[in-house]
């Protein structure tokens, strides 16, 4: 399952993500990866969360992206979930949002695979995602 949680900078997407991790982790039978843009969050996070900064990584393209989860997964067999804060931003999706549709299918189709959820946190509106993914959004702020 892939859901998102959509709205422009400064609305309180991250807020929400992490309420949900937070809250998710409190029954969660396997492991819960948060990956983000930086360590801001390390202390807002339950200490059974691991957080990954994608930026020390060096991704350059949404391609390098999809591998970079797929290693996190291939890893552990035990993970339940995936949370992805600034999704365009660590996805390499800034400016490009015509590849947002591609990239999520490529998530929704490891979801599938690996019993993998994954939450998204999308700086856009509701109504600028692609219609495909509209079903997917879980908060639109």
């Amino acid at each position: 399952m892939v859901q998102l949680i959509v709205g422009r900078k400064g609305k309180g997407k991250t807020k929400q993500l992490l309420d949900k991790v937070n809250s998710e982790v409190k029954t969660a039978e396997g492991s819960i990866v948060y990956l983000d843009k930086t360590t801001k969050h390390m202390f807002e996070l339950n200490n059974k969360v691991r957080l990954i900064n994608v930026t020390d990584y060096l991704i350059e393209d949404e391609k390098e992206f999809i591998g970079f989860v797929s290693g996190i997964i291939s890893q552990d067999h035990d993970l339940q979930q995936m949370y992805l804060d600034s999704f365009l931003k660590i996805a390499c999706l800034e400016g490009q949002e015509e590849k947002i549709e591609t990239t999520v299918s490529k998530l929704k189709k490891m979801s599938e695979a690996f019993q993998v959820d994954f939450i998204l946190s999308v700086s856009l509106d509701e109504h600028e995602l692609p219609e495909s993914l509209k079903e997917n959004v879980l908060i639109a702020l």
